[in-house]
């Protein structure tokens, strides 16, 4: 893999961690701004859910599935794509990104 490559998806990674750690964040907020009481705790059963995470971007997966494939699993890899229904990512719809890029992190683990 190119240093560019291994760059851009590290950079790719750190911005979805921080991402994280801003709906982290927020939700902590949220939990101590959002109490009546300052002084009463919040109980876990009251506390806000925590946010949804931001959709996963294409180029997020297409990186993903390229480090896969370079990594000799391109007919694992083909064979997700047809699993979620469709012969090229452009054809996935977006709404399969995580389950695609969790099931994508699995091959060559085990």
């Amino acid at each position: 893999m190119s240093k560019m490559n291994e760059l851009s998806l590290v950079i790719t990674e750190l911005k979805r961690c921080g991402e994280a750690l801003i709906g982290i964040s927020e939700s902590l907020a949220d939990l101590f701004t959002g109490s009546e009481n300052p002084e009463t705790p919040v109980q876990p059963e009251t506390a806000p859910a925590v946010k949804a995470e931001k959709p996963i971007a294409l180029e997020t997966v297409r990186a993903a599935l390229a480090e896969k494939s370079r990594s000799g699993h391109t007919a694992e890899v083909r064979e997700l794509l047809k699993k979620h229904g469709a012969e090229k990512l452009s054809e996935i719809d977006p709404s399969e990104y995580p389950a695609l890029l969790a099931e994508a992190e699995e091959l060559g683990n085990g």
